[in-house]
C-alpha cells in the first residue's frame, strides 16, 4: 500500500456499527473485488472493494470477512479469511499479509488461511437464523459483469438453499454515508495532496501544452505525496469542455481558450473531487470572465444552502432557480423560458444538464439512501457548471464540502477559485519562466 499506515480503530468502529445494526443471531460475509483481466495473461492492478475495506483495512485480493456477532465463540465472531503467502506464491506476487500483519491493520484477532473458509462458513451457515450477503446496489451502476460477491450468493443459495438470505447492502450504505473523524481525515489529506497538483498545473499551463502533458504534472505531483488518481482525470481545452466526460486528453491548449480540469487524488482509498476551469494564458476574457463568476455565484450559494435535513432533490432545485437568473443576465434564456421552468423541466437544462453534486468517500460517487436528508458527517460536491459549444468553451467549478450541524464546511475553500485569484497565480508563473 502507498499510503501510511492507517489507526485500525477506523475498521474496529466500523464492523460495531454494522453488528449494532444486524438482528440477533445473523451472519454477514463480504468478499475481495476480483483481479480483472485485460488482454493475453496481463490484469489490471486491484481496486480495493470498499465495503470490504471499510470494515478491515484490507486491500488483498480474494480475501474474505465472516461476522457472526453472536456466535459461541468469540474467535468466531470476527473472522478474516486471506490467501497463504507460500513461498512460491511471494516470488511470483510479492509480499503478501501475514496473519499477524492483517490483525495489526483490521483489528481483527482471528485471521485464517482461505483453505479454512469453506469449513468455518459452514459451521457459521447451520448455527446462524439469517445471512446477510453483498452486492453492488450503487444506483448508476452498469452491472455488467459477474463479481466475486455475486458469484458467492450464487453458491450460497446452491449449497444453503433453506437459508433466509438478507441484504447487507442498504445497511452498509447507511453507515458509510456518514463519515468519521478519522475518515474527514483522509478525505482532507487527499484534497491536501489535490491542492498540490491544482497549484503545480497553474505553475505548467501556458500556450501550445497538450492536455496530457497536463495530466502527467498532475499524476507526478499526486504520486509523490502518496495519492493516486481518484478516477481517470479531465483534462479538456476549449470545446473538449463540453463534453461531460471527455477524457481523451490528447489536445493542444490554445492561446486564448479555457482548460477544464477535473481532477482529485485519494489516498488511503479515500477520495477527493476538484473541478476547475483556467485560462491557458493566464487571463480571462470578458466574457469568459462573467461566465466564470456565474457558476462560481451558484456554487457558493449552493454550498451555502447544503444544511441538515435538506433533501438532494431540493438542493438541486435550488441550484437551477439559481443558474435560472444567472443564465438570464448572460443572454442565454429568456424571462419567458424561466416562466415555463418545471422541476421535470428546468429552464437552464441546455446549459446546466448534470446534477448538483454526489455523497464523496470511499467511492468518489460515493453510496448514501436515495431518500435520505442530508445528515451530519455527509460528505459531498458540489459542481455546477455552464456550458456553451457555439462559443467553444464552457465552466464547471467543484468544492467537495462536509455536512454539520453548525453548516457546511467548504474543505476545498484554500484551493485557489476566485478569477482574480487564478489570474495572478498564472501570471507570477509566467513571469518567473
Amino acid at each position: 500500500m502507498r499510503h501510511q499506515a492507517l489507526d485500525s480503530k477506523l475498521f474496529i468502529d466500523n464492523r460495531a456499527k454494522l453488528t449494532s445494526l444486524l438482528p440477533k443471531n445473523s451472519l454477514a460475509v463480504v468478499n475481495a473485488n476480483d483481479v480483472l483481466p485485460t488482454n493475453a495473461d496481463g490484469s489490471l492492478k486491484l481496486v480495493p472493494n470498499a465495503d470490504l475495506f471499510y470494515l478491515s483495512g484490507i486491500e488483498q485480493e480474494e480475501s474474505i470477512l465472516m461476522l457472526y456477532p453472536d456466535a459461541f465463540e468469540p474467535k468466531n465472531r470476527e473472522v478474516l479469511f486471506l490467501r497463504e503467502p507460500t513461498e512460491l506464491l511471494q516470488i511470483w506476487e510479492g509480499t503478501k499479509l501475514t496473519q499477524e500483519r492483517a490483525t495489526e491493520i483490521s483489528g481483527i484477532p482471528t485471521v485464517k488461511w482461505l483453505k479454512d473458509f469453506p469449513l468455518a462458513l459452514r459451521d457459521a451457515m447451520l448455527s446462524a437464523d439469517e445471512v446477510f450477503l453483498n452486492s453492488n446496489e450503487h444506483r448508476r451502476a452498469a452491472v455488467t459483469v459477474e463479481t466475486r460477491d455475486e458469484r458467492f450468493v450464487e453458491q450460497c443459495k446452491r449449497d444453503y438453499p433453506l437459508h433466509t438470505y438478507r441484504r447487507l447492502a442498504p445497511l452498509l450504505h447507511k453507515l458509510r454515508a456518514v463519515k468519521s473523524d478519522l475518515e474527514v481525515d483522509l478525505i482532507k489529506k487527499a484534497i491536501e495532496i489535490t491542492d498540490k497538483g491544482f497549484h503545480r498545473l497553474l505553475h505548467f499551463l501556458k500556450p501550445g501544452v497538450t492536455e496530457f502533458e497536463i495530466e502527467a504534472e498532475l499524476i507526478h505531483e499526486y504520486t509523490r505525496n502518496r495519492g493516486a488518481f481518484a478516477y481517470t482525470p479531465i483534462v479538456a481545452s476549449g470545446k473538449n469542455a463540453c463534453g461531460l466526460h471527455y477524457i481523451d486528453n490528447d489536445q493542444v491548449c490554445q492561446d486564448g481558450d479555457l482548460v477544464l480540469v477535473d481532477t482529485g487524488s485519494n489516498y488511503g482509498n479515500y477520495n477527493s473531487d476538484l473541478t476547475r476551469t483556467v485560462p491557458v494564458n493566464g487571463k480571462f476574457t470578458k466574457r469568459q470572465r462573467d461566465v466564470y463568476d456565474a457558476v462560481l455565484r451558484v456554487m457558493r450559494a449552493s454550498i451555502a444552502g447544503a444544511v441538515v435535513g435538506k433533501a438532494h432533490r431540493d438542493w438541486q432545485h435550488e441550484a437551477q432557480l439559481m443558474m435560472n437568473d444567472e443564465l438570464l443576465g448572460l443572454g442565454l434564456i429568456t424571462k419567458e423560458q424561466i416562466a415555463e421552468h418545471t422541476r421535470e423541466k428546468p429552464a437552464c437544462k441546455k446549459y446546466f444538464m448534470h446534477g448538483l453534486g454526489h455523497p464523496m468517500g470511499l467511492d468518489v460517487h460515493d453510496v448514501a439512501p436515495l431518500d435520505a436528508p442530508f445528515a451530519p458527517g455527509w460528505v459531498l460536491t458540489v459542481e455546477p457548471g455552464i456550458y456553451l459549444p457555439d462559443e467553444g468553451f464552457a465552466v464547471r467549478l467543484e468544492n467537495d464540502i462536509l455536512i454539520t450541524e453548525d453548516g457546511p464546511v467548504d474543505l476545498m475553500k484554500d484551493i485557489p477559485v476566485e478569477a482574480d485569484h487564478i489570474e495572478s497565480i498564472m501570471q507570477e508563473a509566467t513571469a518567473a519562466r
